[in-house]
């Protein structure tokens, strides 16, 4: 049995939304994608955290499709547009060993729920053959608790975005007013699989293999449901959870469509979160000095979508 045909796809629940399309049969649920993967972009990607980057570049599969949603999606084109190509499950393991041929150091699976059987899949069929290359889950952190324990023995890194605190601005956002419990209780999954991120090089002389580390995106206007994120990280998991807090938002067509959300953020709003986090004492964070920069704004239309984005390190 290929992963296309994987029962999973059949009576579609792998995500919150729990459509129950059968993606086998073609039909398209929430995420917009049939049982085939999509992928917009696939190379070595230098413009993650160091950590994962490192020095030769983060492998990196864009999936096409997204059961997230966000308005200020920053992946926009790739999420809920058309961009994309669909790969049968040979094509993928193909693009996998061309991205290990290029020496990255784990390889990145960005926007993968709607696609775990693949994953599963291609993890197995690599380790057969002996390729020990470290998986990273790269997620909007939108997931269910049983799908992250179903895949965390497949997975060595995870790196979830913790988008919202404040259920009303999430239902505004992307639909659904349990993301934050939902997020949080996936988030607490990996955790518990995974440990924090290790090796912790900021650097990225020396590559994380396994653990966790979680984003936030600061969003303009709601500096206050990123102080309770970060308080609501700080009481459940202390100070040594790795951070990437991030001030790269840059308003969506879909933003300026709704009038909302549109325009970036300032440095006040950033320089206020950046205080918090060290009055909240987190010891392993990254962080952005300039927001709304267009490097950090993919264009998926173009071979390289990514013009060159680096984190700091605080």
């Amino acid at each position: 049995m290929t992963p296309e045909q994987d029962p999973l796809y059949r009576h579609c629940q792998l995500c919150p939304r729990e459509c129950g399309v059968d993606r086998i049969a073609g039909d398209r649920g929430t995420c917009g994608e049939t049982s085939i993967c999509r992928v917009a972009s696939s190379g070595p990607h230098f413009g993650e955290e160091p950590c994962f980057s490192g020095t030769r570049g983060s492998g990196t599969l864009f999936f096409s499709g997204c059961s997230c949603g966000c308005l200020f999606c920053q992946n926009h084109q790739i999420s809920s547009g058309d961009v994309g190509e669909q790969w049968r499950f040979e094509e993928l393991v193909s693009h996998a060993r061309v991205l290990i041929g290029q020496g990255v150091h784990n390889l990145n699976f960005v926007t993968p729920s709607h696609f775990l059987p693949h994953i599963r899949a291609l993890r197995r069929r690599l380790r057969e053959d002996g390729v020990d290359i470290p998986f990273l889950y790269n997620s909007s952190g939108y997931e269910r608790v049983d799908r992250i324990r179903e895949i965390a023995p497949y997975i060595d890194l995870f790196l979830p975005d913790l988008k919202f605190a404040d259920p009303a601005l999430a239902r505004t956002c992307m639909g659904d007013e349990r993301y934050p419990e939902i997020a949080f209780a996936a988030l607490e999954e990996m955790v518990r699989a995974k440990g924090f991120l290790q090796p912790w090089d900021p650097t990225g002389e020396i590559p994380a293999e396994n653990g966790v580390l979680v984003r936030h995106l600061v969003l303009p206007g709601h500096v206050d449901n990123t102080l309770a994120v970060l308080e609501r990280l700080h009481q459940r998991f202390g100070g040594e959870l790795p951070l990437s807090v991030m001030s790269q938002y840059r308003p969506t067509p879909h933003c300026h469509n709704a009038g909302s959300l549109a325009r970036t953020l300032t440095s006040a709003e950033y320089e206020r979160v950046c205080e918090r986090v060290v009055e909240l004492g987190f010891e392993h964070v990254f962080i952005q000095p300039e927001s709304g920069d267009e490097g950090f704004f993919p264009d998926f239309s173009q071979d390289q979508p990514f013009p060159g984005n680096k984190r700091a390190e605080k």
